[in-house]
């Protein structure tokens, strides 16, 4: 695939398709426009060839790539200084960084001491965490994001998708949840709780201290709230667990990675209640950044999709985002499978060219 088809032909191909949508869920004018201050953002990696793409197709802002698993010298003050100078030579903004704490399994996490609750590992590693954190404000980079996981993404199969596309998908019913246990056996919710509390009473004043906001991935997918899955109460796969979580420290530091596409699978009815979630949590001031992802169905049983042809309306969802002032990346996430786009990067590039139009819809009514 030659660099001119890939950006004249995906990127296009987005804006025609965000046409569509808007056209079949006007935005509307407002008697009294509200400011637009969201930007279309990046996430995954920051490789030479990316950063060009990104640049071409107008992005402007992203999270990078993990500079490391473990803390090292690409963590230190002077090797974050280094990615920046790399990001801004092509000029986008560098705003923000993954902490190791991925959507791994507890099997495979980066520093799993801190949800396993082992010491001393466990505070050794929160202290690695934080001097990560410190070292991006001085680095100027204002934004870390991280997970706080045990099952890591969990699906049970693909389902086909528009034009034969592959989509990822979950259905509660074949997902065995009385399997064998993760690595971190029984969890209750009240450890659960407890070991989140202890991470968060550590790592929220340094972040306030530092000047960096951290924000948290909820867990992937919604789960229910009355029993286990494999062993682990899954408090952070509810909005009401989040609710809690936003709150357990407060700090203007501390809120959300706001993944619209997992929050939808938390919700029996997305279609008409992530509105009001939006608005919950920006009212707050707790959405750090958007990972702007639809799924078909909701909680229990779902499908990821492009981002116009799910369940949730996509143009009220971004003025929902204006309508609270949430400022910051509007980023896509979790692309469909298509023959001959191994690499997701036309997929990715739809997305792109999908978000950047409904913003410049959205701004042609201020």
């Amino acid at each position: 695939m030659n660099r001119r088809e890939f950006l004249g032909g995906t990127a296009a191909l987005g804006l025609i398709s965000a046409a569509r949508s808007t056209s079949a869920a006007p935005l509307g004018r407002t008697a009294s426009p509200l400011p637009v201050n969201m930007v279309v953002g990046h996430q995954h990696d920051h490789t030479p060839a990316t950063l060009r793409i990104l640049a071409a197709l107008g992005v402007e802002n992203i999270c990078s790539g993990l500079p490391a698993a473990k803390f090292d010298e690409n963590w230190s003050v002077a090797g974050l200084k280094r990615l920046r100078k790399l990001v801004e030579g092509y000029g986008i903004k560098l705003d923000a960084v993954p902490l190791p704490m991925s959507s791994s399994p507890i099997a495979k996490a980066e520093y799993p001491d801190i949800l396993l609750a082992r010491d001393p590992g466990r505070d050794r590693a929160i202290a690695d965490i934080c001097q990560m954190i410190r070292n991006a404000g001085e680095a100027g980079i204002p934004l870390v994001k991280y997970n706080l996981t045990f099952l890591g993404v969990v699906r049970t199969g693909r389902k086909p998708g528009r034009g034969g596309a592959s989509y990822s998908s979950f259905d509660y019913s074949l997902s065995q949840p009385e399997g064998p246990d993760t690595a971190a056996g029984k969890v209750s919710a009240q450890a659960c709780w407890d070991r989140i509390t202890y991470f968060l009473e550590k790592a929220v004043p340094v972040a306030a201290e530092a000047g960096v906001r951290i924000a948290l991935h909820p867990n992937d997918p919604g789960l229910p709230q009355d029993r286990p899955f494999h062993g682990v109460h899954a408090v952070l796969a509810s909005v009401e667990g989040l609710k809690r979580f936003v709150d357990t420290v407060p700090s203007p530091y501390h809120g959300l990675n706001f993944c619209q596409g997992t929050i939808s699978e938390m919700l029996p009815s997305p279609g008409e209640q992530m509105y009001d979630v939006i608005r919950y949590f920006g009212q707050k001031n707790k959405i750090f950044n958007v990972h702007f992802r639809n799924i078909s169905g909701g909680l229990g049983n779902f499908t990821e999709t492009f981002p116009d042809n799910g369940s949730v309306d996509m143009p009220r969802a971004l003025r929902a985002y204006r309508e609270v002032g949430f400022k910051g990346m509007i980023m896509p996430d979790h692309v469909p499978v298509v023959d001959g786009d191994a690499d997701h990067l036309r997929a990715f590039a739809y997305c792109f060219g999908y978000i950047q139009a409904l913003i410049q819809v959205l701004r042609s009514e201020t």
